[in-house]
C-alpha cells in the first residue's frame, strides 16, 4: 500500500468531477473503491467530506487515503508508455526543454502532444513522458498546470511536491502572468480591449457538445447555471489587411478553452481553430471562418509564447519565453510578421 497523499489540484482541472479527477490520475482504481473512499470519509477536499461527484476546483487540497500495491508499480512505469517510450519521443521531449534547474522544468510544448491522458487524448502525452526529464533525479517531474493539445508554448513542471505546491498557488492566486500569440481571423476593434463574456458548458445533452464552451453575456452570468466568469486581455500587434492579425492575448482568469471562446465570440476565432472557428470557409474579411487558405496552415495558431513568475525557491522574478512553433513561423514569414518588431508586454504602458 502507498501512504497519505495530499495532491493540490491544477489550474487546468478545476469544475472536474473528483471521480474522474482521481481515476485519471489513479487509473487502477475502480468507480466502487471511489465511492467507498468517498463514503467512508477517507478521501477529502479541503479537509472536508466529499462525494464522487463533487466538482473540485483550482488549488483546492484533496487527501488521498493509501492505495493499492498497483499504484507504486504505476508510479515506477510512467503511465501510460514506460519502458516502451520511443527512443524518438525522448529525443522529442528532451529537445523541448526550455529552461531547467534542481527545482523547475519548463518546456515549449509541440501543438499536438496532449499535456496529459484523458477522453481522446491517446496515450502520448507530456505526463507520460516525464521519465525521459528526469536527467538524473529520483522522481519524474510533476505538471503543474496545462496547455490544450494543439496549443504550444511554455509548460512548466516541477521536481519536488514543495515546488509543485507553491507553483500551483501561484497560478491559482494569479502571481504569474502569461502572454500567448495568436493569429486571428480579421481585425479586431478596437484594437486592445478586454472580454469579459462568462463561459459554460455545451452540455452532453442532444446537439450539446461537453467539449466546447459557450460564451454567456455578462449580463446572464449569474442566472446561467454552471457559467463562470472569464476575463481576456487582447491587443491588435499586427495585421495583414483586414484580413488577419496577430494578437498577443492575457487569460486573466483560467476557463477552459477560454482563449479560443472569447476570439470566437469577438468575431475573430483563431485561425485553424476547428471548434471554434465559425464557418470553417476561408476568411473574406468580415472576421468569421478560421481559415486563411492558400499556403497557410491549418493547425492552430495559438502558442503560449512568455510566462512570468517568482521562483517559488529563489524568489527572483522570472520570464520564461518560447520560440514560434513551425507552422507558425511559417505563417509568419509568409505575412511578413516579426518577433522581433513588437513589445514583450504590449499591455505594460496602459496597466
Amino acid at each position: 500500500m502507498s501512504g497519505v497523499q495530499t495532491i493540490t489540484v491544477g489550474l487546468d482541472e478545476g469544475d472536474m468531477r473528483l471521480d474522474r479527477w482521481l481515476k485519471k490520475r489513479f487509473p487502477q482504481l475502480t468507480q466502487g473503491a471511489v465511492e467507498k473512499m468517498c463514503r467512508t470519509g477517507q478521501l477529502r477536499v479541503d479537509g472536508g467530506r466529499a462525494k464522487a461527484a463533487t466538482r473540485i476546483e483550482t488549488g483546492q487540497e484533496i487527501r488521498i487515503p493509501p492505495l493499492p500495491d498497483a499504484q507504486p508499480a504505476q508510479e515506477r512505469t510512467p503511465r501510460p508508455l514506460g519502458p516502451r517510450m520511443l527512443d524518438s519521443d525522448v529525443e522529442m521531449i528532451q529537445a523541448a526543454v526550455l529552461w531547467k534547474d534542481e527545482h523547475i522544468i519548463a518546456l515549449n510544448k509541440p501543438p499536438g502532444l496532449p499535456s496529459q491522458g484523458g477522453s481522446g487524448q491517446g496515450s502520448r502525452h507530456v505526463d507520460g513522458l516525464t521519465e525521459a526529464l528526469m536527467f538524473g533525479f529520483k522522481d519524474r517531474p510533476k505538471l503543474v498546470h496545462r496547455l490544450d493539445k494543439d496549443t504550444s508554448g511554455v509548460l512548466l513542471l516541477a521536481r519536488t511536491d514543495r515546488v509543485a505546491r507553491a507553483l500551483s498557488e501561484a497560478f491559482r492566486s494569479r502571481t504569474t502572468r502569461k502572454i500567448y500569440w495568436a493569429a486571428v481571423a480579421g481585425v479586431p476593434h478596437p484594437r486592445m480591449g478586454t472580454i469579459r463574456y462568462g463561459l459554460v458548458k455545451g452540455g452532453s445533452g442532444r446537439g450539446g457538445d461537453n467539449e466546447k464552451m459557450i460564451a454567456v453575456h455578462p449580463r446572464d452570468i449569474d442566472k446561467t447555471e454552471g457559467a463562470k466568469r472569464a476575463t481576456t486581455d487582447y491587443a491588435v500587434l499586427d495585421a495583414l489587411a483586414t484580413r488577419a492579425s496577430w494578437c498577443a492575448l492575457v487569460p486573466i482568469t483560467g476557463r477552459t478553452h477560454q482563449l479560443r471562446a472569447h476570439m470566437a465570440e469577438l468575431g475573430h476565432p483563431i485561425v485553424g481553430d476547428g471548434k471554434y472557428g465559425g464557418s470553417g470557409q476561408e476568411n473574406l474579411g468580415d472576421g468569421w471562418g478560421a481559415q486563411l487558405g492558400g499556403e497557410i496552415s491549418k493547425k492552430l495558431h495559438l502558442h503560449a509564447r512568455s510566462l512570468t513568475f517568482d521562483h517559488p525557491i529563489t524568489k527572483k522574478r522570472m520570464t520564461l519565453t518560447a520560440p514560434l512553433p513551425e507552422h507558425m513561423q511559417r505563417t509568419w514569414k509568409s505575412v511578413g510578421w516579426h518577433e522581433n518588431d513588437v513589445p514583450d508586454d504590449p499591455f505594460a504602458e496602459v496597466e
